[in-house]
């Protein structure tokens, strides 16, 4: 396997979409068609599926820095108020969006899925986050069986924070731990004893939570086997529903100072990192965890193990789900929305994302409407992370799929995939080079290559 790592082991994108954000046509892309592209996913879905929103909750009181998320750090909770008026003002436009296009017969959203992400959306009160949502959720209808979630920081995530939010319908919480050895947290700056999380997970359950994942990252400065085996046995302590098993992504070339806060040398090789994956991988499985796509492994009793089995497993920018709806709202400073025809980011810092909501507009600065040529592709990138598999039609070939799959050729004689005219599949053996895999699809990336460093490695 060292050898297939060494041969593999690439920068390459997570494909939480297809086009990537570095291939997005952002000089084809304005806040008009954008509109257009979500007003069609809403005319052609909301009835039967309903929509998702993701909300961006940016802040957090201390930097860890492993971090490549979009946040601002200040420990002035006086942010808190301003910054969701301008989201509710943001969902607003939305609302005018819908209702002020005859095409949508003023139809009342239907809301399937929610997720509240960051930053730390615990940094906020459960008073803010309560009007928050009722905000939302009176302008909504709400869909039968829907998905509300959250990430929680174990350190400030109160049992106050657990209920109100159960109360107003979520059912699911996510807990970042990373790693318990306290010389692997003090380089992360991410300080944060097991009884904390012990304490948080314990809260869920008992106020009736039913699915509870911690998120584990694998690759991180100073971590070595024997004290991720003890992580993850700590974490199965707790027997979560659901775990994420990252690889970290050491991008500091995009994201600045934060991931410069430990000395490159200090990362684990790519044999080390392997090792970490793939030991860490057996032991879950040994003890009754099944992975899941990529990274996410889940017991059989949850939602997410289910969707795969009824091969509902979806992939978008809030990672796997096991809904999927065409249009995700993404709301907040930086968030990603996706309307199935097209992607757009909002500003990506809080200054400018409160201007462009006062100013009356919705606050994207850059996206990407796909072609006929990217929705094909798309779907078969999708496949393949979700299913592991793709097969190709006459509807839904293209002209360069005898060049991608002359590209893994070498990857079946390595026994990483099945291949034939019409399907690919990954195997077991192949599953750690997921990525590998959609990269021989995306035709973008095929043809112009980035010049300079844009992504992570793919182990």
């Amino acid at each position: 396997m060292n050898s297939l790592i060494n041969k593999y082991n690439i920068p390459g994108p997570r494909y939480t979409s297809y086009p990537t954000v570095p291939y997005w046509e952002n000089e084809n892309f304005n806040s008009e068609k954008w509109q257009n592209t979500v007003i069609r996913a809403f005319n052609e879905s909301n009835a039967e599926e309903g929509v998702s929103i993701y909300i961006h909750l940016p802040f957090c009181e201390q930097l860890c820095t492993f971090c490549a998320c979009h946040k601002r750090i200040t420990k002035q909770h006086s942010v808190e108020t301003p910054y969701l008026e301008s989201v509710l003002k943001e969902w607003n436009l939305y609302l005018d969006l819908f209702y002020q296009q005859p095409t949508t017969n003023n139809q009342q959203p239907k809301l399937k899925e929610l997720h509240l992400g960051g930053g730390t959306p615990t940094f906020f009160s459960p008073e803010n986050l309560k009007i928050l949502l009722e905000g939302i959720f009176n302008t909504v209808e709400i869909a039968e069986n829907p998905e509300f979630s959250f990430e929680g920081h174990p350190n400030n995530t109160t049992k106050e924070h657990l209920q109100t939010l159960y109360d107003l319908g979520f059912r699911r919480c996510s807990f970042g731990v990373q790693d318990y050895d306290l010389k692997v947290q003090k380089a992360i700056n991410r300080i944060q004893p097991f009884e904390n999380v012990k304490n948080v997970t314990e809260w869920a359950r008992e106020i009736g939570y039913r699915s509870v994942s911690h998120d584990l990252v694998f690759g991180l400065p100073h971590q070595s086997w024997e004290a991720m085996e003890l992580t993850i046995r700590k974490t199965l302590e707790l027997k979560p529903d659901r775990l994420a098993f990252y690889s970290y992504a050491h991008v500091p070339w995009i994201k600045g100072v934060g991931q410069r806060g430990f000395d490159e040398d200090d990362l684990p090789s790519g044999e080390e990192k392997r090792k970490l994956y793939e030991n860490g991988k057996k032991l879950l499985e040994d003890l009754g965890y099944i992975e899941v796509g990529m990274d996410h492994f889940s017991l059989e009793s949850d939602d997410l193990y289910q969707s795969l089995i009824q091969k509902k497993l979806h992939r978008n920018f809030m990672g796997y789900t096991s809904s999927n709806t065409k249009l995700m709202v993404g709301l907040g400073m930086s968030a990603i929305s996706d309307s199935w025809y097209g992607f757009a980011q909002n500003e990506k810092t809080v200054e400018d994302y409160q201007k462009r909501v006062e100013e009356g507009k919705i606050p994207v600065f850059r996206g990407h409407i796909l072609n006929e040529e990217d929705l094909i592709i798309r779907r078969h990138i999708l496949n393949i992370m979700c299913q592991l598999e793709t097969t190709f039609t006459d509807k839904n070939t293209f002209a360069e799929l005898p060049e991608a799959l002359e590209k893994l050729k070498e990857m079946q004689e390595d026994g990483l995939v099945e291949l034939a005219d019409d399907f690919v599949k990954i195997t077991e053996k192949g599953r750690v080079f997921t990525r590998n895999v959609a990269m021989a699809f995306d035709l973008r990336m095929m043809r112009k290559m980035p010049e300079t460093r844009l992504f992570s490695m793919t182990v």
